[in-house]
């Protein structure tokens, strides 16, 4: 797998076995997705991350909720958004990142019904409710993985219709919803006029 895209050439169908590095610009410390499992560009995610010693630090061993919306943000509105208008504008990531700032613009509800511990393995599974002017908004679950699945093999002939119905085997422990996660790429002359 190369280390970065240097050309538009190299942008693929989906992000499916993409690095999340090449779409989630920021990091690495704070950069909450490891691996793309399943993606149809017009419709949603599958996206993986399994908090490390950092993530936990100071934190009870516990993955922060925050932390999680963060993951489930990237996974969707970040990674999608830029997937989506990389596409639509003929340019890589990087370029893309030196015009735009990945920017939260709101957060709907966000229930809690379990927790996450350091190792444990997590899919933010999202579909996208909204998408213009460079705005997205996303809505989904996150849900801990069985120990030692494989995500790739799993999700591979996952669709639409499982995806909408959070459809997964029992072994998924329901950790998470989140509701209108909204985020837009602001330019980023806009900022420099706020300084």
């Amino acid at each position: 797998m190369r280390s970065k895209l240097t050309s538009v050439d190299q942008i693929p169908e989906t992000l499916v076995g993409d690095l999340p590095e090449h779409w989630v610009l920021h990091g690495p410390k704070k950069r909450y997705v490891d691996n793309y499992h399943w993606h149809v560009p017009s419709v949603g995610i599958v996206a993986s991350y399994t908090p490390t010693e950092h993530d936990v630090e100071d934190h009870f061993d516990i993955f922060r909720g925050v932390d999680q919306v963060e993951s489930f943000a990237q996974a969707t509105i970040v990674s999608q958004g830029s997937f989506l208008e990389c596409k639509k504008n003929n340019v890589i990531p990087e370029t893309l990142a030196k015009l735009f700032i990945p920017t939260f613009i709101s957060i709907g509800n966000v229930f809690f019904h379990s927790y996450l511990e350091k190792g444990q393995t997590f899919v933010n599974i999202g579909f996208i409710k909204f998408y213009k002017w460079r705005q997205m908004v996303c809505e989904g679950r996150i849900y801990r993985a069985p120990k030692g699945m494989d995500l790739d093999a799993y999700f591979k002939d996952f669709d639409e219709q499982r995806l909408r119905a959070f459809d997964l085997d029992p072994g998924f422990v329901f950790i998470a919803e989140l509701y209108d996660i909204t985020g837009r790429g602001i330019k980023k002359e806009m900022f420099d006029k706020l300084l």
